[in-house]
């Protein structure tokens, strides 16, 4: 209910009123049963529009941090992480990638629309950056279909370190649903599962026409973060 008034009387008219994205695609999104749509990330306003504009409720996986804030700006954050309907992930590796996984196909196997951003992590210069493998066991574990979306502008709207976006327009492409069912049973199989993401990252990148860099954004962060000190 909470979900539904934010977004259909707080914040949806608010936000399409301001900033009149545009959106090219939203046919492509099955009305009914599970799917997964994978998205560049530029920022952090990218987990709220794409909920606001899509007909149906869609589930993000979200870094847990925003989740366990202290004080009144921490209760703020997760009540609004809540109300759009994100869910608290550990991105520290290991059993807690698992973890995140197993997050993922609860809600597909309910027939939700999953949210996911391949790479991880925001874009630090507004580039595209290799994608994580987990998308696409998630995909092929599933059996679902995964859609490609590209937003666009969104990190000149509000980028890294802004508390409030400028007032711009800004746009969603949607793609065409990409079918791996053909790997099904082959969610062990590293290459399997790197063919499957490089597939997705191509189809992104066609409809964001970012630059395309083949290494992890995490990695390209940390040596940023070293070189600073």
């Amino acid at each position: 209910m909470f979900y539904w008034l934010m977004k259909q009387v707080v914040v949806g008219p608010l936000v399409k009123a301001l900033f009149r994205v545009w959106v090219v695609g939203e046919e492509n999104v099955p009305r009914h049963g599970a799917a997964i749509l994978a998205s560049n990330h530029l920022s952090f306003i990218d987990s709220v529009l794409l909920p606001l504009y899509l007909r149906r409720r869609i589930a993000f996986l979200a870094k847990s941090e925003y989740f366990s804030g202290r004080g009144l700006k921490g209760w703020a954050t997760k009540t609004f992480m809540s109300a759009t309907g994100q869910l608290p992930i550990d991105r520290s590796g290991g059993k807690a990638s698992e973890a995140s996984l197993r997050t993922g196909l609860k809600v597909l196997s309910r027939g939700s629309l999953l949210g996911i951003y391949p790479e991880g992590t925001r874009s630090p210069d507004g580039k595209m950056y290799r994608g994580r493998t987990g998308v696409a066991r998630m995909v092929i574990e599933a059996g679902v279909p995964i859609i490609p979306v590209a937003m666009i502008d969104t990190e000149k709207a509000m980028p890294t370190g802004r508390r409030l976006p400028r007032i711009r327009r800004m746009g969603i492409i949607i793609g065409e649903p990409l079918d791996f069912s053909r790997f099904e049973g082959m969610e062990s199989d590293r290459f399997i599962l790197r063919s499957v993401t490089d597939e997705l990252m191509y189809e992104m990148q066609r409809l964001s026409r970012q630059e395309y860099r083949d290494v992890y954004a995490t990695s390209v962060k940390e040596k940023a973060a070293a070189l600073s000190r």
